[in-house]
């Protein structure tokens, strides 16, 4: 579940005056399942959210169910995940445990987010590209020339559609270390927002879809046009991780984010 989800359900349960418990991790040390700041919401017979799973989980769950039989309004419980609790991960977690109230949802802050993606193309592998990143913080501005081709369906506010006639003049409205993904329906519009996103030079990632033979072709064409090799060498084509074979949209996709969560660490 994503963080506007749960943020727009624990909305829903303040309005109609359900009790719950707000389970946020804390500050963390050594290997955990869940970063500090994930969240997950306990009423008395509903969990929606997660906090790692596994016995922490189930230990976090039984505290916040007895906090609301309580008078209490917080709870925090240190947990050691190898001594405490059996599991592998051998960590500790600072787990706290608020009952969910109009102040808890105020102070409910949104994940860092890992980087900012220029989308360009929604067809087939840029529907699904898209569709994944709905659940990954991150900032997505998802452009095609085509309004028809989004999805009917809305998407998540991070990401944010834009329907242009003018796809290679979009390219000077990212910031400077931002991502892009070049998968139009069209070679011709594909060179124009290569070149356009070259010639700038700034981004922190720039993936262009197609094989090998589309690599060189678009090369030599960009090279007549005076783009210096260095920019060249910096444009991944094929896109995604390598090894990962498969043409499904779906398959490409998981391969292509996978590269740029990738991408964002490094």
């Amino acid at each position: 579940m994503t963080f506007d989800e749960l943020h727009a359900t624990a909305s829903a349960w303040l309005a109609a005056q359900r009790q719950a418990v707000v389970v946020q991790v804390g500050p963390t040390r050594g290997s955990v399942p869940r970063e500090a700041g994930t969240r997950m919401l306990v009423a008395a017979h509903v969990v929606v959210g997660t906090v790692g799973g596994g016995h922490l989980e189930l230990q976090a769950i039984e505290d916040a169910r007895t906090l609301l039989k309580s008078a209490g309004e917080t709870f925090e419980r240190q947990v050691a995940l190898g001594p405490s609790l059996g599991q592998c991960c051998g960590g500790v977690m600072q787990l706290r445990h608020q009952r969910l109230s109009a102040q808890a949802l105020a102070d409910w802050q949104a994940p860092p987010s890992r980087f900012t993606l220029h989308l360009y193309g929604a067809g087939h592998v840029g529907r699904a590209i898209a569709a994944l990143l709905g659940g990954v913080p991150c900032r997505v501005r998802w452009l095609d020339e085509r309004a028809a081709e989004f999805p009917p369906l809305p998407s998540p506010p991070h990401i944010h559609r834009l329907c242009s006639d003018e796809l290679a003049a979009e390219v000077a409205d990212a910031a400077p270390g931002d991502f892009h993904l070049v998968l139009t329906h069209s070679h011709a519009l594909d060179l124009a927002i290569t070149q356009a996103i070259l010639v700038r030079g700034d981004f922190g990632y720039f993936g262009l879809i197609g094989s090998l033979t589309k690599r060189a072709k678009f090369e030599a064409r960009l090279r007549e046009r005076g783009v210096l090799p260095e920019r060249l060498a910096s444009m991944v084509c094929p896109i995604g991780l390598p090894g990962i074979s498969g043409k499904e949209p779906e398959v490409i996709a998981l391969s292509v984010v996978a590269q740029l969560l990738q991408a964002a660490a490094q």
